[in-house]
């Protein structure tokens, strides 16, 4: 694989760039002369032109008709333009990682171009040619948005999910729902964690209490059980994706805005480093990116603890998870493009987003000899309402066989399943699909919170077991899926992951696990 960084010729740049042969007249003709078509190409991806016009932007076939105008492209040496805009850490790290893995499978060359600061660029070659150049644009979600928006970009890379706004414009723009099926995917894990020097005291922080300090209402460490001393207070650039995923996580469900006394850093690298080096301060960092810095544990006021680590964040029982996402509006990419999105999805892809420093998605097992905290939280939290013989039924039941890191929770207030578990549906489904639980015994187990009565809690947790169950072998066409026996079951409240006092709490504990045995 061929890496060049050094910047390329600002010739070769634009060819990447989407406004370079965009709002270009161009003429279809029909082979038999009989109808014409004027307008703007908006795009060709080497089989099908996309094209706006006075009845609005449609696809042609371009095996059907001729191309007349400036704008047309030259069929023979077709070379795919694809442009993708977003946060700065998946565009500047994941991504290039992606690409480069994707060629090599192919037996391309994967030739890197750093024109600026601001932009990567990749082409693609084959032994004779360009087959293809992939722009990214190191931004932030707004702007990726915003450039999808424009008709500036195939592609959204977000550290969070699309705003209703920005969905409700995609649908008028007539670009699809961005939240449908095939339209947003989960391409890598990573999480939201707070940090501070490897010598600070404190260990641990509630959520309640992370949020009231990055809002500047708790400004002392005393506060937290530490020395008496200001606390100072670091926070990610406003253009990054860190940043933004940590308004919507983070300060906004707890109906908070960042402390005006925060400390922003630019890049979010210096702000690792400043954090480690000031004994009173803390920070938002990634788990891909906590550097020297150490890691807070997140506490609840009932004495449960949840450290982030590749299982946590694969299982959605950290509650900083912060999913990676590609976001596509409703038209084709060219062949290569869609060559690698299926790419993204595949075994390979995974074993490169872990060596990329990011979590991946691939199914693991965990044995229940390793979650022996969970079982000592549950008869912590045993009581009235959960009996011992019910806490002996789970353990019986779940003892021979392992937990899966596929989990399923739930949007706040609604049954549907969040973003992490609509992607983890789509993974579950295909593994099925491809043979690996042929002739064992897959069975969602359903939780609930303990807000309620039980017996009500219990209904609603299997309830919940049975809908993921279902639309997961709705998922799974392939005839091999009748190969798995699948089952369901619920235990309601009687395995806490968090405490139940707060809303992310709650949260946490609505879920569906899959076990196999």
């Amino acid at each position: 694989m061929i890496r060049q960084r050094a910047a390329v010729c600002a010739a070769l740049f634009l060819l990447g760039m989407p406004g370079a042969a965009a709002a270009q007249d161009v003429t279809l003709t029909s082979l038999d002369g009989t109808v014409e078509l004027t307008g703007s190409l908006l795009g060709f991806d080497g089989e099908f032109y996309r094209v706006d016009t006075r009845f609005g932007e449609l696809t042609v076939d371009g095996t059907g008709v001729r191309c007349a105008g400036p704008g047309c492209p030259n069929l023979t040496d077709f070379v795919a333009e694809i442009v993708f805009s977003g946060a700065a850490n998946m565009a500047g790290r994941l991504m290039p990682a992606l690409v480069e893995g994707f060629a090599l499978r192919n037996g391309y060359n994967a030739e890197r171009h750093e024109p600026d600061s601001g932009h990567l660029l990749y082409e693609i070659r084959d032994e004779d040619r360009t087959l293809a150049r992939l722009t990214f644009r190191l931004t932030s979600a707004d702007e990726g948005f915003a450039d999808l928006l424009a008709n500036e970009a195939d592609a959204v890379l977000a550290l969070r999910e699309v705003r209703p706004e920005e969905r409700a414009r995609a649908l008028e723009a007539g670009m699809g729902d961005l939240t449908g099926p095939g339209r947003g995917r989960v391409l890598a894990l990573d999480a939201i964690v707070p940090v501070v020097a490897p010598g600070n005291p404190v260990r641990e922080i509630t959520m309640p209490q992370l949020a009231q300090v990055f809002a500047g209402e708790i400004v002392n460490w005393a506060d937290l059980g530490g020395p008496d001393a200001p606390i100072t207070l670091y926070f990610p650039s406003e253009e990054s994706g860190l940043a933004q995923a940590a308004q919507d996580y983070l300060l906004r469900p707890a109906d908070r805005t960042l402390a005006e006394t925060a400390q922003r850093a630019v890049p979010d690298g210096t702000l690792v480093r400043q954090v480690a080096e000031d004994p009173f301060g803390i920070g938002i960092a990634s788990y891909s990116g906590t550097g020297t810095a150490q890691a807070l544990t997140l506490a609840g006021d009932c004495g449960f603890r949840l450290a982030a680590s590749p299982w946590t964040i694969k299982t959605e029982d950290y509650p900083l998870t912060s999913p990676m996402f590609m976001y596509l509006p409703a038209r084709r990419l060219p062949k290569i493009g869609r060559e690698f999105l299926a790419y993204l999805r595949s075994p390979t892809a995974q074993v490169v987003v872990r060596r990329a420093g990011f979590v991946d998605q691939a199914a693991e097992r965990i044995g229940l000899d390793v979650q022996g905290d969970r079982f000592a939280n549950a008869i912590l939290a045993a009581g009235p309402e959960v009996p011992l013989d019910e806490l002996h039924r789970m353990t019986a039941f779940l003892r021979p066989m392992t937990r899966l890191t596929l989990s399923f929770r739930f949007e706040t207030g609604a049954s549907r399943p969040d973003a992490q578990s609509r992607s983890n549906l789509a993974l579950l489904a295909e593994t099925i699909e491809s043979g690996a639980f042929d002739g064992r015994r897959l069975v969602f187990v359903g939780f609930s919170d303990g807000e309620g009565l039980a017996p009500a809690n219990q209904r609603i947790a299997l309830a919940r077991a049975e809908a993921v169950r279902n639309a997961v072998m709705s998922a799974a066409q392939a005839a091999g899926a009748g190969q798995v026996e699948i089952g369901v079951e619920a235990f309601g409240e009687a395995l806490p992951m968090a405490c139940d006092n707060s809303d992310w709490g709650r949260k946490v504990n609505r879920r569906v696990e899959v076990w196999v045995e």
